[in-house]
């Protein structure tokens, strides 16, 4: 596909940090200043649905997605962890993996609702820190799968 942002090797500095980078999938720590901590587990080769991968690329993807979760879970502390993966804007695998507390600007609705309410600045800042150590643990994790 052309065209495609998650094909595109050239990650504006706008758009996130590389975290980790292997032969079939990347993760994204997203720079969202409303929901620190956000990431993306993006598979490399431009395919549109999961079933287009072979059980051991889902498997591959999925233990990546959940080593995300895990270290999100232990460094961040949230309230709830959302998993999506929409692609309807961009169709291209890549799942979401999102912090999510009672107090984030979308609680109750989803990481793309209308803002409900507004974190605190002191609060935001505080859960920033910790996304620069949830860097660390992923990467962690993720040699852990090895």
């Amino acid at each position: 596909m052309t065209n495609c942002a998650l094909c595109s090797e050239d990650l504006k500095l706008e758009d996130g940090q590389l975290i980790w980078r292997g032969d079939d999938c990347r993760v994204i720590l997203v720079n969202d200043p409303d929901l620190p901590g956000f990431c993306r587990v993006i598979w490399n080769r431009h395919v549109s649905e999961m079933t287009d991968l072979t059980y051991g690329e889902r498997e591959h993807l999925m233990s990546l997605v959940f080593a995300v979760e895990g270290a999100m879970r232990e460094v961040m502390q949230p309230d709830k962890i959302n998993l999506a993966a929409l692609g309807n804007m961009v169709p291209h695998i890549h799942w979401h993996v999102i912090p999510r507390y009672k107090d984030d600007a979308f609680f109750p609705g989803s990481a793309w609702s209308q803002k409900t309410q507004k974190t605190p600045r002191s609060i935001l800042e505080e859960r920033s820190q910790r996304a620069q150590k949830l860097i660390v643990a992923i990467k962690s994790a993720i040699a852990a799968l090895s």
